[in-house]
């Protein structure tokens, strides 16, 4: 799976996230996945998702994964924590569990975590924690966050953060034209969140183009509860995985299922011609 991605010209890879089902490995599973993607990516950096709702289990799978070579680890808070104060201790109560000098990425997801995050309390959480070198901005709608902490920046009033975006990559040529610094999602094709980063850059209407072309299978594969399926499902066709499944409990996708991915994939391949397929 790290050699596909690799060969897609990724410039790294976060792992024991959501999609990548963290929740439902053993311990030593975890730590397993750690060291094979670490000792696959022949120096590319991988971020190691550690959020967890002890602080000792966050210490041992971040020191673990530091061990290892990972360049950072990645931590949200869980839902019970609520008001700016509650989300800024957390953090800090974070950060000395994995030690003050390990690089780690804010990961901001209230569709999943139920946190909300202001650009404030962001703010205040950068600031007061040197080592925290990423925002994972996963936020929806979130675009006036972007440009919050970007304003903020540009006027000196916010150390530098670079900022990667999830949801699957479904807001990706607008969040990019907010100052984002690319994608760090778990859409099937990563070649074309690559295109579309290159892209927004040097002719942001070429990366739309290319963007719109896909929105039926983002929009698609995006759908809660069985958007995970369709990604793995995509995934194995591709031949980036060996098995479709999800760890149990996870759905399984109907024929009829299966029948609308395979019309998406064959209405993409027309209208992109680099599709990937």
């Amino acid at each position: 799976m790290t050699d596909w991605y690799l060969e897609r010209e990724i410039d790294g890879i976060t792992i024991l996230g959501i999609t990548g089902e963290a929740h439902k490995l053993r311990p030593q599973e975890s730590l397993t996945v750690v060291r094979e993607v670490i000792a696959a990516a022949v120096g590319k950096p991988i971020i190691v998702g550690v959020s967890a709702l002890g602080m000792p289990a966050i210490h041992d799978l971040s020191a673990a994964a530091m061990d290892a070579g990972a360049a950072g680890v990645m931590m949200t808070p869980p839902g019970t924590m609520r008001t700016d104060d509650q989300i800024a201790d957390w953090f800090a109560n974070a950060v000395d569990a994995i030690g003050h000098d390990t690089p780690w990425v804010l990961q901001d997801h209230p569709a999943v975590t139920g946190v909300i995050m202001s650009p404030g309390v962001i703010r205040r959480v950068v600031e007061a924690h040197s080592a925290c070198v990423m925002l994972k901005h996963e936020d929806w709608p979130g675009f006036e966050k972007i440009s919050a902490l970007r304003d903020w920046q540009a006027n000196g009033e916010l150390r530098a953060l670079s900022i990667l975006c999830g949801n699957g990559g479904l807001f990706l040529d607008m969040e990019m034209g907010r100052g984002a610094d690319g994608a760090m999602t778990g859409y099937a094709f990563p070649e074309m969140l690559r295109r579309v980063v290159d892209l927004s850059v040097t002719d942001p209407e070429a990366a739309a183009d290319l963007f719109d072309a896909r929105l039926p299978l983002l929009r698609y594969e995006h759908q809660p509860g069985i958007g995970l399926t369709v990604r793995k499902h995509i995934l194995a066709r591709r031949g980036a995985i060996a098995e479709a499944a999800l760890r149990t409990p996870g759905p399984k996708l109907t024929d009829r299922a299966a029948a609308e991915i395979d019309r998406l994939l064959a209405r993409l391949r027309r209208r992109d011609s680099y599709c990937g397929l």
